[in-house]
Parts: structure tokens; C-alpha cells; sequence
């Protein structure tokens, strides 16, 4: 095949993988719409409405370019809940942001949760997703949190949602697109390290997983695109079509091959990376 020849093929490659995902989403996000309830949140098949899965769900849709099918009920399922931990009020921010609603006093709520050493709630993670939930609301991302997460990058170049603990790849993939909110370059040692990191987790099948030796799962490809995409870096066609085998005739996405577990939930994950749109949602 000759260098025109090579391109073409490329060129159409790329185009149906675009068309395969578009599909994907519109089906993928008929079926989120499916699962709104009458008093505005989202629940699983069998279930109560979440103020969790709400808030996915509602990011699910918005990275989707969609909006639930009641707007204004899934925010007001989401206003005015009492949140159980940081990452629970950081979540409720960047779904209540994406939905269009003011996020003011639950911003300063969270800068409140900021320690002196940047750390914000009491894990790593609750300082990424910090980052994420002040950036969503239009706040700032203050430069201690930001050198925080920098600062506890483990050797090999993932991060954890505990000090301490081993790193895995959603924690990581969190962690790139804070960074990437926060302003850091797309070329910095910090994220190529992670990117690598994010890579030794892809298996033979396209997709990522949570850690070495667990398996691929639909949530760990999803991240993953979506660091890839934040640091300005191809995903690769494979990531994608891992995630194209997962969907069932309903729309729906399978945790993984073998498990088909919060098929909503799950769902969401899968169409804002299929919409190639890293977090935070604005």
C-alpha cells in the first residue's frame, strides 16, 4: 500500500470508529434518560433514586451534550442533600455546575475543607476531586492543593485515592485532569509519568484496568480516554473498541465481560468518554 493508499485507510479507519462511538452515545444516553424517576433523580434498575448516581448520570448526559430529560428536577434532587464525606460534596458541585445551577455556597463550603499543606478533605483524592469541583464552580485551583497532588505521585507515576496506598487507574486518570484544570502543561514530567503509568494497565483487549492482574472493566477505559484527552494525547482506537463490545441492545453498558453490574452507573461512566470530554463539565 502506498502513502496515499495508507492515509485513505487511516482516514476511513478514524471515521467509522467516529461513527461507532456517536452511535454508541445516542443509544447510551437514551437509555440514562430512561432511568430518571418522578421525583427527578436517577436509579438503577429495581432501585430508589441516588443523589450519586444523579449527580454521574447528570455528567454522563452533559459530557454527552445532552441534558436529563427534566433538567430542573434533577437539580433540585441534588440541591440542598447533606453530603457524608468531601468527594460526596465535591461530586454534587460538578453535577450541580453541569446542570446549570449556582454552586456558590457549596464552593465555600468545600474551600472551607482546605487545610494548610493544600489538602483538601481528608485524602489525596478528596484533594483531586477538590481541585475539580472548585474549577466546575469557577473557583480558582488554589497552588497548594495543586502541588499536593503533585507531591504524592508515586514512583511509578500513578496516584492513589490514600497516601500510602497503591496507586490504581482511576485515581490516576482523577488526578491528570485536575491537573489539567489547575493549568499545569500537557508536557510536564508529571503527567507523561502518569500517562505511561495509565498505559502498563491496558490489556490485549483494548481496555484498562483498576490495577495490574484485576482485568479490564468499562469505568478504568472510560478514565482513562478521558486523561488521555485532557493531557492532549491520542487514547487509541483500541480503548474504544473495548467499550464498543460492552454495550447491550438496550443501550446499556457491562462493567466488564464478565460482570454487568450498575448498568447505569456504568453508562454514564461510558458516554463521557465516549464524547471524548475530560472532567470537569462546563
Amino acid at each position: 500500500m502506498d502513502v496515499r493508499g495508507a492515509l485513505l485507510a487511516a482516514v476511513l479507519a478514524a471515521l467509522v470508529l467516529a461513527g461507532t462511538a456517536g452511535a454508541g452515545i445516542r443509544q447510551g444516553v437514551l437509555y440514562l434518560e430512561a432511568h430518571q424517576t418522578a421525583g427527578g433523580g436517577f436509579a438503577e434498575p429495581g432501585r430508589s433514586a441516588e443523589v450519586g448516581l444523579t449527580a454521574w448520570t447528570a455528567l454522563g448526559l452533559r459530557a454527552a451534550g445532552a441534558w436529563p430529560s427534566r433538567r430542573d428536577a434533577a437539580a433540585d434532587f441534588l440541591v440542598g442533600r447533606t453530603d457524608a464525606s468531601a468527594t460526596d460534596l465535591e461530586l454534587r458541585i460538578m453535577a450541580l455546575a453541569a446542570l446549570g445551577r449556582g454552586t456558590g455556597s457549596l464552593a465555600d463550603r468545600l474551600a472551607g475543607l482546605r487545610h494548610t499543606n493544600g489538602r483538601i478533605g481528608p485524602a489525596l483524592n478528596s484533594t483531586i476531586w477538590g481541585i475539580l469541583a472548585l474549577r466546575a464552580a469557577g473557583r480558582p485551583a488554589p497552588r497548594t492543593s495543586v502541588r499536593y497532588v503533585l507531591a504524592h505521585q508515586a514512583r511509578g507515576g500513578g496516584w492513589s485515592w490514600r497516601r500510602g496506598l497503591q496507586p490504581d487507574s482511576n485515581d490516576t486518570a482523577a488526578a491528570v485532569q485536575a491537573l489539567r484544570a489547575a493549568g499545569v502543561s500537557k508536557s510536564s514530567p508529571a503527567l507523561r509519568r502518569a500517562l505511561a503509568y495509565l498505559r502498563r494497565l491496558q490489556n490485549r483487549d483494548g481496555g484498562f484496568e483498576l490495577t495490574s492482574g484485576r482485568g479490564s472493566d468499562a469505568p478504568s477505559t472510560a478514565w482513562a480516554i478521558q486523561a488521555f484527552v485532557a493531557a492532549g494525547r491520542a487514547p487509541g482506537k483500541a480503548a474504544f473498541g473495548y467499550l464498543g463490545r460492552l454495550q447491550r441492545r438496550n443501550g446499556s453498558y457491562r462493567y466488564s465481560g464478565r460482570y454487568g453490574t450498575d448498568p447505569v452507573w456504568t453508562t454514564a461512566q461510558v458516554v463521557a468518554a465516549l464524547a471524548r470530554r475530560p472532567f470537569p463539565i462546563r
